[in-house]
């Protein structure tokens, strides 16, 4: 697992800690905001401050999954997203 990964599981955790991490990885972004709309700004404010980046709650939920989250990340600029 890469740098990137373990932080963004890191940030599903802390707003979601309850869940494995193999339950982060296959996670469907817009069932778990369903049941919490505060963790997805939660989320989205953890997202936006561990990577540097500007994510609003729509985009994430466009996103969608983990994984999509996760390469979304990876297609920022080097610069966008530090310590990958």
């Amino acid at each position: 697992m890469t740098e990137l990964q373990d932080r963004l599981v890191r940030c599903f955790s802390s707003v979601f800690p309850t869940l494995s991490e193999a339950e982060i990885r296959a996670s469907d972004v817009v069932s778990l905001f369903d049941l919490d709309s505060l963790a997805g700004v939660t989320l989205v404010a953890l997202i936006d401050q561990e990577f540097g980046v500007n994510v609003d709650l729509p985009d994430l939920l466009e996103l969608r999954s983990f994984e999509a989250i996760l390469q979304f990340l990876r297609n920022r600029k080097p610069s966008e997203v530090p310590h990958e």
